[in-house]
């Protein structure tokens, strides 16, 4: 009651106010209750109401959790009927979706849920079937990437899909297209003309072409639609470390300088400085071996530690073969050793083996060089080898 005499008695004021010229009295009468009544109304008009029918529905048909199912449902308390999503969960279930992935494609983009199945959905599903996604796939795909089915079809999905295409050398199954999709669906979720084809034409300029540009799109989609002055920035930095466009190493080092912060680059950087290299031996080794700095900092120091003070390499001989520390220790490296260690131990050879040249043998060459030339010796040499592999198998024929 109070309130309502209040405004009464506010309103009157501003019609008496009205009738009068503009004047300090009336700005500081009328001007701060407007702006007190206008918040208060838009505050009213844009309150939020929860779709209780929406709301029971999603919990319901796909187990969403109370909190989950009103917030979705406060986006549409406008709409009066569940009869839409009720056909679009329907649609989706007829494709093969797991409720699970129907929720997850739900609660990425409510708004699917209203969609126009004849007009919207079924076009994209459709584009989305002919690259290979079917059934179960396709609604793993869908439950990670739902955004896509609010894009054009014209304006954007069909163009961009039609680009990527043509980057991906030898993808007749579309298996590397729906792994970039999947990874980054900013990709196809925006207008070619947008960043794609700028930065598809700019990497092209950098002497990027060809299988390694197919290479960096499966590997780092991101970079496709990175801002230009951002990917610009990328690649001055690889070629302030010495690269040049020539170079076929200059797509890894891209590719690298990518993956990492500045902050993780410099910490690889350090670990490398930790065992003696010079920042100018880092750059060198990067170099040869952009991939080296991609290791894992756990990796990166067994590696080094290995080859520095128990393989008892010199520093020249990682400088030059960077590669090494790329290697799988637990299944190359060390084994490897291993059966050096045992045949300088029964003086298999006259003349002793280089571990050098043992790293760079591939597994078949390495079995006959080093196992099969010596039977009498052989499955001693193998179990040292292959030990590891050896008793996971005779564990899994036990149980």
């Amino acid at each position: 009651m109070l309130i309502y005499s209040t405004l009464n008695f506010e309103m009157h004021i501003v019609k008496s106010l009205s009738v009068l010229p503009p004047s300090p009295l009336y700005n500081f009468l009328l001007i701060p209750r407007l702006s007190f009544f206008s918040s208060f109304a838009s505050l009213a008009k844009n309150s939020e109401v929860p779709n209780l029918a929406l709301s029971d529905y999603l919990q319901e048909t796909l187990k969403f959790s109370k909190t989950q199912a009103l917030s979705i449902s406060t986006r549409f308390s406008h709409i009066r009927s569940i009869e839409k999503p009720q056909f679009v969960v329907c649609f989706f279930q007829n494709l093969g979706f797991s409720n699970p992935q129907i929720q997850s494609a739900v609660h990425l983009t409510p708004q699917i849920l209203f969609a126009n199945i004849e007009k919207s959905l079924k076009p994209k599903i459709k584009l989305f079937q002919n690259i290979g996604l079917v059934g179960y796939d396709l609604g793993k795909f869908i439950s990670k990437n739902s955004p896509l089915l609010t894009a054009s079809l014209e304006r954007k999905l069909v163009p961009r899909i039609e680009i990527l295409k043509e980057l991906l050398l030898n993808d007749e199954k579309n298996e590397d297209l729906v792994k970039v999709i999947s990874r980054c669906n900013w990709i196809v979720h925006r207008k070619p003309e947008s960043r794609l084809l700028s930065n598809i034409a700019y990497l092209k300029s950098c002497g990027i072409v060809g299988s390694q540009l197919s290479m960096l799109l499966r590997r780092q989609p991101r970079l496709f639609v990175l801002q230009e002055s951002m990917l610009e920035g990328l690649v001055s930095r690889v070629l302030n470390m010495g690269f040049s466009v020539n170079s076929r190493m200059f797509v890894h080092a891209l590719y690298t300088v990518s993956c990492l912060s500045d902050e993780t680059f410099e910490r690889k950087f350090g670990i490398l400085k930790s065992f003696g290299f010079s920042e100018y031996e880092c750059t060198l080794m990067f170099r040869k071996a952009p991939g080296l700095l991609r290791t894992s900092k756990e990796k990166l120091k067994l590696g080094m530690d290995f080859f520095l003070n128990i393989a008892k390499f010199k520093k020249e001989v990682l400088l030059h073969n960077p590669t090494f520390v790329m290697h799988s220790m637990e299944e190359r490296v060390i084994p490897r050793y291993k059966v050096l260690q045992i045949m300088k131990s029964k003086k298999l050879f006259k003349k002793e083996p280089s571990f050098i040249n043992m790293l760079t043998l591939t597994e078949e060459e390495f079995l006959q060089k080093f196992i099969s030339r010596f039977p009498d010796d052989a499955l001693e040499l193998l179990i040292a080898y292959k030990g590891n592999c050896l008793d996971s198998s005779s564990e899994g024929e036990r149980s």
